[in-house]
């Protein structure tokens, strides 16, 4: 098994497994999901940050249902981030403004989540217009750029967070992390697996640590339900291991 570990004392490894929580790419509608979405209040859950995608982004109007569920989660001091689709570099700049902005009335989100962000170094120009835009659109904001893998080093400057990984379980037992990533704290990265078993989750969860990820979203829940291939399916339900993986995190359990 292939992965690269950050330089740095042994000593530091309790540290890193402390910060260690959950970032969840979004559930299904809250009409769908209601126990998902339930679930995420639960006190003493170790959970960084939830996504709220009503439809593609913020939908057409205020979703009285999302609103609540989002109302909710804040309540408890989770961030709650508005999904933007940047399209991989495609999505007009006034689309991805407009959005926001509706995110921003109608669900009074902490920040945003950019998924399908670009990922090479002539990305960069357009990415940094649309951050420097959302934070100037809602001060504070706290930006998650969804590329999936790792992007070139500059990404770092512009966001809080990047996930450096989302796949399969059969990619992440064999990935490895960009050098560059031994220069920045766990809390800068997250990791989103699907198709975890169950009995590979202290697998996992050692391999997160090991790369320096702060922040993870493993399931049990495949790509592909019924031989059907639908890339959103594994992250709208909860894991079936749901209760033993926020066990492990919890404040007061060690692995």
């Amino acid at each position: 098994m292939s992965h690269l570990i950050p330089a740095g004392p042994s000593q530091d490894a309790p540290a890193i497994a402390d910060r260690l929580g959950f970032g969840v790419p979004g559930y299904a509608h809250p009409l769908v999901a209601p126990t998902e979405w339930a679930e995420l209040t639960r006190p003493g859950t170790p959970l960084h940050w939830a996504v709220l995608n009503v439809s593609r982004g913020p939908g057409t109007s205020r979703d009285p249902h999302c609103l609540t569920a989002a109302s909710r989660l804040r309540a408890t001091g989770v961030r709650v981030l508005g999904h933007l689709d940047l399209r991989c570099g495609t999505r007009p700049f006034g689309e991805l403004i407009s959005d926001a902005n509706h995110f921003l009335d109608w669900y009074q989100v902490d920040g945003f989540c950019l998924d399908r962000c670009p990922v090479d170094r002539p990305g960069l120009p357009d990415v940094r217009r649309t951050v420097a835009t959302l934070r100037a659109l809602l001060g504070g904001a706290y930006l998650v750029l969804g590329q999936g893998i790792h992007p070139h080093e500059g990404y770092m400057e512009l966001a809080d967070q990047l996930v450096t990984f989302r796949g399969s379980w059969a990619d992440y037992r064999w990935s490895q992390v960009a050098e560059w990533t031994a220069g920045y704290p766990p809390e800068r990265f997250c990791h989103q697996v699907h198709g975890v078993p169950r009995r590979h989750l202290g697998e996992a969860l050692r391999i997160a640590r090991w790369q320096g990820a702060g922040t993870i979203y493993f399931t049990d829940r495949t790509a592909h339900p019924e031989g059907r291939t639908c890339a959103d399916s594994p992250w709208k339900a909860l894991p079936g291991y749901w209760d033993e993986i926020v066990s492990r995190l919890g404040p007061r359990v060690m692995e």
